[in-house]
């Protein structure tokens, strides 16, 4: 399924994408900005090596001269089984650097495709895709910040930024897990599929932090309570969201606890995160998840074209 706001009367002078596992974005790019979006399902997850060209010029044809147009691409088309690896750069670094990007080949001549490459960590072993350009762009819009991004989403990161530089990260399989035992364990019975409850979640924060070590118990006290005590659908939901993002924020306090922390992803989602840290005593700013990859994206651009003329 695609969608999009595309003109066919806009030529493009570069292109922006997001290319994750699931879902496939793009940004015609002028002068003035944004010119039009256009996204489909047709994620890295669901192409052959030789689907992503004729995959992409569905979604960004409309846009392209007769010339060669840019476009830069971030995530998991640059995973190993994704259109080109683009191989980890090993932290501390840049999030993205010059003579980086790595250049993929295409059929179609008027297309000049480049991957921004994930960053790596060797201790402990952690990998990022797709969020090192949010963190660039992050960067791009507060020059000067110092501190903790946090992205919360499937995956949340947790990266510490020094002198624009990528020092650390670590990954927590929060949202996963969320998604899994709402969706797929005994704890389904007693969820709902929307709704919501803070006091339920604050309590599950609450509880998260101070007992991480009890999770297992706790998960299933949700499912009891609904049987013997009427718990609401969406308490239980909510209590379950705290109840993770609490025992995330308890093994992350490393990162957290003193540090100017900045949110980047969902507003929602963000929101949820930094209602939690509030209750810790920290204030956590936030970002924009799409305006991150925007800038992230031209700024990897520009420092293509500062050694690919």
């Amino acid at each position: 399924m695609t969608t999009s706001n595309q003109h066919s009367d806009i030529s493009a002078d570069w292109i922006a994408v997001d290319w994750g596992t699931s879902n496939l974005r793009a940004w015609a790019m002028g002068a003035e900005g944004v010119l039009a979006v256009a996204e489909s399902d047709a994620g890295m997850g669901k192409l052959a090596r030789d689907q992503f060209e004729p995959a992409l010029l569905r979604l960004v044809e409309p846009w392209l001269s007769d010339g060669v147009t840019p476009i830069v691409a971030c995530g998991m088309v640059g995973a190993r089984q994704g259109w080109q690896e683009a191989p980890y750069r090993a932290v501390p670094c840049a999030p993205v650097a010059s003579g980086d990007l790595v250049r993929v080949q295409t059929q179609d001549p008027r297309l000049q495709v480049m991957i921004a490459p994930g960053l790596s960590q060797l201790s402990p072993p952690d990998v990022m895709r797709g969020e090192e350009t949010q963190i660039a762009g992050a960067l791009a819009l507060m020059p000067n910040f110092d501190g903790v991004f946090c992205l919360p989403g499937t995956h949340s990161k947790w990266a510490h930024v020094s002198a624009g530089e990528v020092v650390s990260f670590q990954t927590f399989m929060t949202g996963e897990l969320f998604a899994l035992l709402s969706g797929q364990s005994v704890l389904r019975h007693g969820m709902a599929e929307d709704g919501w409850d803070d006091a339920a979640f604050d309590a599950g924060v609450s509880e998260g932090m101070a007992r991480p070590e009890k999770i297992s118990a706790r998960l299933f006290t949700l499912r009891a309570e609904g049987l013997l005590a009427g718990l609401s659908s969406a308490s239980a939901r909510a209590r379950l969201s705290g109840l993770l993002i609490g025992i995330e924020l308890a093994a992350a306090k490393p990162y957290w606890l003193g540090q100017q922390v900045s949110l980047i992803g969902s507003e929602a989602l963000c929101a949820n995160y930094a209602r939690a840290l509030a209750a810790q005593g920290l204030t956590a700013t936030q970002l924009d998840a799409t305006a991150c990859t925007l800038s992230g994206l031209a700024t990897a651009r520009g420092v293509w074209k500062k050694v690919r003329p």
